[in-house]
This record gives structure tokens, C-alpha cells and sequence, in this order.
């Protein structure tokens, strides 16, 4: 019987170093997308054709063989059981684009809010329709599947963020929350922590470099993941179209959130005495503003397509590669 590191090994095959630059150009992508809130990296993941193998890699942290290696101090063994090289790779493109794009992200979101999401608005449309193709037998229950998890997402992304604390164990329940939906497409985990209150926060502080607060979310994010991957992981093996169904419902649901036109409906004070928006309604985007032409408008649907694009390019090049 094969050992389950040259099943490993069959499955991601010998990469060479430019490909896994590429994995962590993946990574950056994922990275990026995770930034704002409403846009998931597990959607990049799911495009790019690298998510079953990180949902995989992440599920061997909880499995006994791992654990069994570690303990008796067969340390290369232990590293191949977790594909650590395309996992390190992957995590340094996703904290790269973290700690270079938080910045400028911050900034599109306070003055460009229209385009930004726009852009974002066209990438998820076009992951749903590149998604779709990854299930391999449409059935009434995949169907279902489906519509279970757009309803879901729906509801999700239209919940009011909530005032929560900044003590140590918050930190890493959010952080473990956020990083469970980090890696479900269509559910952000910075939506997540917009949710919970600390998306403002946390982004703050890696902005100011506070090493405490981002390792307490690092430390949730650890949790999360592996305990979400054991229950993708199964799931995917058992259940493959009904489980892509669902993720591809969440990506549905999820354009609610990401809808680029909206309207403010009520507002609190943040913590630096600001009034920031509390919960808004989306609405359809005027034609005119100021009794002129709404060049805006057109604008977006250029960035959207743009988007689009991005998306349609990412999958034809992970496609050739395979």
C-alpha cells in the first residue's frame, strides 16, 4: 500500500521553483481579496484551482499519521504530510499582499467606495460562472444545495455589525471566525470581522504593526482553519457537487454585500469619535448627478468588466496549467 506522503506527492506533484512562485502569486491574490470586506480568498482559491489541495493541506494539522510523525521526531516526513512547501509558499503571497495592500485598500474604500466594489461586484459574477463547471453531475439536490447557500450567504452579509470587546480571547474567537470564512468562497472573513466589530481594528493594527493584537488573531485564524478544513475536507471526498453547490451559493448570496451602489440608512460613532455608517440598503445607481451625465456610472461598468476579466484570464491560465 502507497504511504500517504507519495499519495501526496502523486496528487501536487514536483513543483519547481517558478511554480511555486506561482502558488505564491496565488496566495497574493487570495491575500488581497481577503482585505475587504464582502470578497473572499477562498473564492480566488476556488478560480484558481488550488482549493481542494489547500483544504487538504490544512486537514492533515488535526490528522494522527502528522501528529504521529511529529512526536517521534521524523520531522521530513511530518513536513511532507503537510505540503508545507506549497503551504508556506501560499501564506507568504497571502500576508505579503496583506501587509503591502491594507493601506491602499483602506483608502479606495473611503474615496473610491463605487469603484472598488464594482470591480469586486464583476470578479465574484465571474467566479460563479467559472465555479459552476467544477460540478461534475446536476442534480434536484445539487440544485438545492445551491439555492440553501445563496439563502444562507444572503442572510449573512445583511446582518449589523455588532460593538464587541478588544480583550485577548475576542481576539481569537474573531480571528478564528474569520479565518473559517476566509476559505469558504463567497463568505469574506473581513466581513466577518465587520460583523463582530473589529475589521476597523484590526486592520489598524497592522497598519501600526501592534504585534500582539495580530498574533492573538493569528492564533484564532490557526484554530479556525484547521477545524474547518477537517469538516471541507471530508466533505469534498463524500459529497463533492453538493459541497461546490453550496460554495457557490455562498458566492451568490454574497453579491448582496458586494452591490456597489448603496444608500445609508443609519450610522454609530466608532472609536476615534467618527460617524461612520452602521447599516445601509443597496440601490440602483442614478443616471444623473447634478443634472449631468453620470460618468461614474460608466466607469464602474468598466472596472466590473475589468473584474470580470481578471477572473476569466486567472482560470484559462490555471486551466493550461493542469
Amino acid at each position: 500500500m502507497e504511504s500517504t506522503v507519495e499519495i501526496k506527492e502523486e496528487e501536487t506533484g514536483k513543483r519547481t521553483l517558478a511554480q511555486y512562485g506561482g502558488v505564491a502569486a496565488s496566495g497574493f491574490a487570495m491575500g488581497s481579496a481577503d482585505v475587504v470586506p464582502g470578497v473572499s480568498g477562498g473564492t480566488m482559491a476556488f478560480i484558481l484551482g488550488i482549493y481542494e489541495e489547500l483544504i487538504d493541506s490544512i486537514r492533515m494539522i488535526g490528522q494522527p499519521e502528522f501528529w504521529r510523525a511529529l512526536l517521534h521526531f521524523r520531522i521530513g516526513e511530518a513536513l511532507d504530510l503537510l505540503n508545507w512547501k506549497f503551504l508556506a509558499a501560499l501564506f507568504v503571497g497571502i500576508f505579503a499582499a496583506i501587509l503591502t495592500l491594507a493601506p491602499a485598500i483602506e483608502w479606495l474604500l473611503i474615496n473610491q467606495p463605487v469603484l472598488i466594489w464594482s470591480f469586486f461586484f464583476g470578479l465574484v459574477v465571474a467566479s460563479v460562472f467559472v465555479v459552476i463547471g467544477r460540478v461534475k453531475r446536476w442534480t434536484a439536490a445539487v440544485f438545492a444545495a445551491l439555492a440553501g447557500g445563496a439563502i444562507i450567504s444572503f442572510w449573512i452579509v445583511g446582518l449589523v455589525p455588532a460593538q464587541t470587546p478588544e480583550t485577548w480571547w475576542f481576539l481569537i474567537l474573531s480571528g478564528a471566525l474569520a479565518s473559517s470564512a476566509m476559505i469558504l468562497p463567497g463568505i469574506s472573513g473581513s466581513f466577518i470581522l465587520v460583523l463582530l466589530g473589529k475589521y476597523e481594528y484590526v486592520i489598524s493594527a497592522v497598519n501600526n504593526r501592534d504585534i500582539v493584537t495580530v498574533g492573538l488573531i493569528g492564533i484564532g485564524a490557526a484554530i479556525g482553519l484547521v477545524t474547518l478544513a477537517q469538516i471541507l475536507g471530508w466533505l469534498f471526498r463524500h459529497h463533492h457537487d453538493l459541497t461546490v453547490a453550496v460554495l457557490i451559493g455562498f458566492m451568490v448570496g454574497s453579491l448582496r454585500k458586494i452591490w456597489p451602489w448603496k444608500e445609508v440608512v443609519s450610522t454609530v460613532i466608532d472609536r476615534h469619535g467618527q460617524e461612520v455608517p452602521q447599516v445601509m440598503k443597496n440601490v440602483l445607481p442614478p443616471w444623473t448627478l447634478q443634472g449631468t451625465f453620470n460618468t461614474e456610472l460608466v466607469l464602474a461598468l468598466i472596472v466590473a468588466l475589468i473584474g470580470f476579466g481578471v477572473v476569466i484570464l486567472l482560470e484559462r491560465l490555471a486551466t493550461r496549467k493542469g
